[in-house]
């Protein structure tokens, strides 16, 4: 076996075991934002010249194998961007019928979390916001999340500002979102409604439809493309109006055909393989942008870590 070939080899592997992850992320996030077309060409056009140097000088062996996969993912990455771009070009802005069901699923469970992020609690936000990031819209239960320091952590490589308000309603989360969140021009929003809701989903929840349903349109006006996610309300002691409210938060999100994010998984986050995949792919040079999910469970799991007992039936009302 000759050395060099086999060292060639590992090299070749090395480089490209990012890519999986890289095109698994990218197909998530459902949009071409953060993905570089001509990085993605560089790297294929570097593959074919190692390809072709490989075939003009007669070496038919196991290393060329390895080029020839490394090709074949990154240019699944390549398909992955048009689809993407595609899809930020069909973003619309009608609002369609819903139809609630009845049936409130359950939610894939993840790994235990058991990371400490105490350090965080008393750090002071960013002073400077800048446009073209990702907001944290939500209440009383959103607003202690240190999200400037919690994007450091977990280098997230876009601006990330929390806008949340103790008495945010969804009967005055359009106006809000328009004269406080609007001017920065979200590229993404985490939503998190419902808190101060429960009497109005117990009487008229297709009010509560409708309001949600308005800012969900204000938010695709600003930005036909932004990033959007929808997040559960906790339900700690498993009240059915909370139930009901969810189910109704889950089916706008997929007639919305927006992400939908459970507090349940955040609860069993497990954030240091998250971390670790998140430190290699910033080593690596790749500039994705993390899918909303994984940011709504990576915040929301500091304050299930953090501040559970003074939240957990804070919302049952």
């Amino acid at each position: 076996m000759n050395f060099s070939h086999l060292l060639e080899a590992i090299m070749l592997v090395c480089f490209g075991f990012s890519w999986p992850l890289n095109v698994s992320k990218a197909y998530k996030a459902r949009t071409a934002k953060g993905m570089s077309l001509p990085f993605i060409i560089l790297i294929i056009t570097g593959y074919v010249a190692g390809i072709t140097a490989k075939m003009l000088n007669a070496q038919f062996n196991y290393v060329l194998v390895v080029y020839f996969l490394n090709l074949a993912i990154v240019t699944v990455n390549l398909l992955v961007y048009f689809r993407n771009k595609n899809l930020d070009k069909k973003a619309g802005t009608a609002i369609p019928v819903i139809k609630i069901e009845n049936e409130v699923e359950k939610e894939e469970n993840m790994y235990n979390y058991t990371n400490s992020l105490d350090e965080y609690i008393n750090r002071k936000p960013m002073a400077v916001e800048k446009k073209n990031g990702v907001i944290l819209m939500g209440g009383a239960f959103d607003k202690s999340i240190p999200v400037s320091e919690l994007a450091g952590e977990y280098k997230f490589n876009f601006e990330l500002y929390n806008k949340s308000d103790s008495s945010l309603t969804a009967a005055g989360a359009k106006e809000y979102f328009e004269k406080t969140v609007a001017p920065l021009k979200p590229e993404g929003m985490l939503v998190h409604l419902g808190e101060n809701d429960a009497a109005l989903i117990r009487t008229n929840p297709s009010l509560f439809d409708k309001y949600y349903l308005e800012l969900i349109q204000s938010i695709k006006a600003c930005n036909k493309a932004c990033r959007i996610a929808l997040v559960s309300v906790d339900n700690p002691a498993k009240d059915k109006t909370i139930d009901l409210m969810n189910a109704h938060i889950k089916a706008i999100a997929a007639a919305e055909k927006v992400s939908f994010v459970s507090l349940e998984n955040a609860k069993l986050w497990h954030p240091e393989s998250t971390k670790a995949a998140c430190n290699f792919a910033y080593s690596m040079g790749l500039n994705v942008r993390k899918p909303l999910n994984d940011v709504a469970e990576i915040l929301y799991s500091w304050i299930y870590h953090n501040l559970e007992g003074n939240v957990a039936n804070k919302l049952v009302g």
